[in-house]
């Protein structure tokens, strides 16, 4: 097929070698397919992954580059002669990823770990991104925007980053008079610390190393609520989990109940499994290094479960949607966002996320 004008997609070639280019509109060959016009996508940890070393487990290269992207929100374009739930100009949150639905993993209700799942920008799938005009995907994983729900198609670019937080506290078992600590404040942790105290949280505590990410946590969470901490940087994992319960008067519980990391920092990770009580729970929800030192032996004698959390399954979107159209996260949906920029300017959207300022940044679709 000769390539189309109209869909200017961002592909990456390798490590900080990102080129604008044109490549076919897609065409809808199954009907429950939809092809969707992109108005936002946001920026990811992984990004500037890909941005700066390629990839994070596959990596892109000169011979198959890939289009970035896949946190999205847009409008439905065209809809499969199947789709019944759809229709052209409707607002939607998209799900990056669509499994096979026919391995174990697919009939047990855990989709996302289906090893056939077909995620977008991810090089081993080959599914190019949302860094472009247009995208087609199954209409199932596509989330209409209600009416006066209050949420708008650059806010609609979060429901991904917020199902992801929703799928956390969900592995995490979050019960009402638990207490928290959240480690990372960048939009999974907000919003993650937001839906725990949603699932009836006595406390939660935000843990980052910059001041503005930790107050907006508590102002979303609630000053009765909310706690921060910043960590002390002479202090090692230890003596900063006791430092955590001690400021926040905690120290008289033996630790806290629920520990999630959003930050996927090796420090985060130690610190997170000493501040648990006995019995406690841990989820990691941030990706880091590969391999790092874990205080096995302390996650053994206090009998922690520890559980990995990747991405999202069977009605995290639901829920966000839910929860953001109810107002209930704290703060509108439109403050997380803290920076826009143009289709063009892609990279620096990229630049920008490693410095870790701000909530979370957004890339306008082509125009």
């Amino acid at each position: 097929m000769a390539t189309d004008p109209e869909n200017l997609s961002c592909l990456l070639y390798g490590p900080l070698d990102a080129r604008f280019e044109n490549r076919p509109v897609p065409i809808i060959n199954n009907p429950h397919d939809v092809i969707v016009k992109i108005a936002y996508t946001g920026v990811c940890g992984s990004d500037v992954h890909f941005w700066f070393d390629g990839g994070i487990r596959t990596f892109v290269s000169e011979s198959s580059p890939l289009t970035m992207g896949h946190e999205a929100s847009g409008t439905i374009h065209a809809v499969g002669s199947a789709v019944t739930t759809l229709s052209p100009g409707d607002t939607v949150a998209i799900e990056p990823g669509y499994p096979c639905r026919h391995c174990e993993r697919c009939k047990a209700g855990r989709y996302n770990l289906c090893p056939r799942m077909k995620f977008a920008a991810d090089p081993g799938s080959g599914l190019h991104g949302t860094l472009a005009r247009y995208f087609l995907l199954p209409a199932e994983f596509c989330y209409r925007i209600p009416e006066g729900s209050g949420i708008g198609v650059r806010e609609a670019v979060l429901i991904e980053p917020l199902a992801v937080a929703v799928h956390a506290v969900r592995l995490a078992g979050v019960k009402p008079g638990d207490s928290v600590v959240v480690f990372g404040a960048g939009t999974v942790g907000v919003f993650a610390a937001a839906v725990a105290r949603e699932f009836g949280a006595r406390v939660v505590v935000s843990v980052d190393l910059l001041e503005e990410r930790v107050q907006f946590a508590r102002r979303v969470v609630g000053e009765d609520l909310g706690r921060v901490y910043i960590p002390d940087k002479d202090l090692d994992a230890e003596g900063n989990a006791r430092r955590i319960l001690q400021a926040n008067g905690l120290d008289g519980d033996g630790g806290l109940d629920v520990a999630i990391d959003a930050s996927g920092a090796e420090p985060s990770v130690q610190t997170a499994i000493y501040a648990l009580r006995m019995g406690g729970t841990y989820v990691q929800a941030g990706m880091g290094k590969r391999k790092i030192e874990f205080p096995i032996s302390e996650m053994c004698e206090k009998e922690i479960t520890a559980r990995g959390c990747f991405r999202y399954g069977p009605g995290d979107f639901k829920l966000g949607i839910q929860l953001a159209g109810q107002g209930r996260l704290g703060a509108k949906l439109g403050e997380f966002v803290t920076a826009v920029f143009p289709f063009e300017r892609a990279t620096e959207a990229w630049e920008l996320a490693k410095t870790g300022k701000g909530v979370k940044t957004v890339i306008e679709g082509p125009k």
